[in-house]
């Protein structure tokens, strides 16, 4: 059994920003495989998408989850799904936005701190763990930003609520593109051949 996890937030206004990367991903590769419609679990927290995945002539349980307690609390959700499908840490891929990235890269990681997003961080404190999949989103560089804007401070929790800018938006999707890929590579090839692929 696969956990699948996209972090954002759920309500309308963060469609599209830059911390709601994860949720896009998720829905996207929902859309790709024709999984249906997402299922709100109150037990969970969490909208859910329960499915048999089937890739090359592998063939196990998959879930997806969107959790619906805002970024920060996002553990609150996961911690709850873990315990109750007895999932281990190494069977979950967690998809979120990453600040230290240049907008558009990715990276595929196994275990390490949570490097100061929010959500990540719930995750690791509910699960007490770190050793889950993570594939970073790269939104861009916050001093860069800076100097674009004339040497200015831009605050952290406002920038990453904040949509793309249309000059950003053909690097967006192309991550978002790689993402998907990534994400089925890691189903159907593993850890070390995704990263391998994905972490250039």
């Amino acid at each position: 059994m696969k956990l699948i996890v996209g972090l954002g937030n759920p309500e309308p206004q963060y469609e599209g920003t830059r911390h709601n990367l994860g949720f896009t991903v998720i829905d996207e590769f929902r859309r790709k495989h024709n999984l249906g419609d997402w299922e709100l679990d109150n037990k969970f927290k969490s909208e859910i998408i329960e499915y048999q995945f089937k890739i090359s002539n592998l063939k196990f349980k998959i879930i997806l989850s969107r959790p619906q307690t805002y970024m920060n609390k996002s553990g609150l959700s996961i911690g709850e799904i873990v315990r109750y499908f007895k999932i281990s840490p190494e069977e979950m891929i967690v998809i979120h936005d990453d600040l230290d990235l240049p907008l558009g890269q990715i990276k595929i990681r196994q275990g390490g701190s949570a490097a100061g997003h929010h959500g990540v961080e719930s995750i690791i404190d509910a699960l007490d763990s770190d050793q889950f999949i993570r594939i970073r989103l790269g939104i861009g560089n916050l001093k860069t930003k800076s100097a674009e804007h004339g040497g200015s401070s831009i605050v952290v929790e406002h920038y990453v609520l904040e949509p793309f800018e249309s000059n950003e938006k053909s690097q967006v999707k192309h991550m978002l593109k790689r993402a998907l890929k990534a994400t089925e590579a890691l189903l159907e090839n593993g850890l070390e051949k995704a990263q391998n692929q994905f972490n250039q």
